[in-house]
């Protein structure tokens, strides 16, 4: 096998990693104007709506983060790998990746300083930063990789010649609103699977009914994907993906939270390879006039760079993968509204309570 096409591969897995990671964290983001309402007071943890939003958060704090470093690792691989590809793809898709990056630094910084002052406007003000930090990347990523396995204008010097109304086209946004309701309801299989009480009640409920509708939604966009660019096998993973995603709604009705997020996390795995699948051997299709696309040998770096790379992956790709299911196993436990300090609880123990969240711990 080649190096460009391991290094295709490798990306792949890069990606698909960030897509079923960084998924449901998204979609936890996404859930506090639902999810993180309550209309108890300080005293009825399962039903005050600053404590729901503190064991959301709770959920996500230890991993966030670390899932954020599959998108920082495939932009890197596809810098050295692809360099073409990266050049081409960051200056004709600049703005929403500018504003992908804005919105995830944003989002980043409203975790850490959400619970820095004892004040309801505050905290309000950096959960709208979580709520669009979080809509925002999901949303641009559909768009994103619509663009990107259907084909943009690029000219024979390998440059993207369309406006950012280009990449704004029906099909383009379909992917974008199939992912934000995807990663809503994977989102709350993730807080129905890590939560107790109320709120985990009201996540299975809401995974149901917004399961139902991002299913339809992923499926016709898939669908769409596949007939303009499909194979044999990308059509084949797709009914797959689609099968997963039924079954995990199945499992959701039945109760079976772990089973149902399992099954979306595949499901989400499982679709992303197949737009990969779809888009080898090119890896940006040129609109314009098929010779002009970009494929994974006329935008690779040369073979020695690709070498020393694929030892590099070798070493620390195990390395990287030990740590993160380390982590994830540290915090597999299920949080509730109990283990959130609240100035009821502190004040019958006659301590100071702390408005910092799990997150910030």
């Amino acid at each position: 096998m080649e190096l460009t096409t391991v290094w295709f591969i490798l990306i792949t897995v890069l990606w698909t990693g960030y897509f079923v990671l960084e998924g449901f964290d998204f979609g936890v983001g996404m859930l506090f104007p639902i999810l993180g309402r309550g209309d108890g007071g300080p005293d009825d943890i399962e039903h005050d709506g600053e404590t729901r939003r503190r064991v959301m958060l709770s959920t996500i704090g230890p991993v966030w983060d670390g899932n954020e470093v599959w998108l920082l690792t495939a932009g890197g691989a596809t810098f050295a790998a692809f360099p073409e590809w990266y050049a081409t793809l960051f200056s004709g898709f600049y703005l929403p990746l500018l504003l992908i990056l804005a919105a995830l630094i944003v989002r980043a910084l409203a975790f850490d300083y959400r619970g820095k002052v004892d004040d309801p406007v505050w905290r309000r003000r950096w959960d709208l930063a979580i709520i669009v930090g979080s809509f925002v990347p999901a949303l641009l990523w559909g768009v994103a990789f619509t663009n990107i396995v259907r084909g943009v204008p690029i000219d024979a010097d390998k440059e993207y010649t369309g406006s950012l109304f280009t990449l704004l086209n029906p099909a383009a946004l379909l992917g974008g609103v199939a992912m934000v309701a995807l990663f809503i309801a994977y989102g709350a299989m993730f807080l129905a699977l890590k939560t107790d009480g109320a709120i985990r009640h009201d996540a299975r409920q809401l995974s149901l009914r917004v399961g139902v509708v991002a299913t339809g939604l992923v499926a016709v966009w898939l669908l769409i994907m596949q007939g303009s660019t499909g194979s044999g096998w990308s059509w084949l993973l797709t009914l797959v993906a689609a099968g997963l995603l039924i079954g995990a709604l199945g499992q959701v009705r039945r109760a079976r939270e772990g089973w149902g997020f399992s099954l979306t996390f595949a499901a989400i795995g499982v679709a992303v390879i197949s737009l990969f699948v779809a888009l080898f051997p090119d890896v940006m299709p040129s609109s314009t006039d098929p010779a002009f696309s970009l494929t994974t040998t006329n935008s690779a770096s040369t073979d020695y760079t690709l070498r020393i790379m694929t030892w590099v992956a070798v070493i620390f790709t195990p390395v990287v993968l030990l740590y993160q299911s380390w982590t994830y196993w540290i915090f597999r436990r299920r949080v509730s509204g109990h283990h959130i300090p609240t100035k009821v609880a502190a004040a019958a123990r006659n301590q100071p309570v702390t408005e910092r969240t799990e997150v910030e711990r």
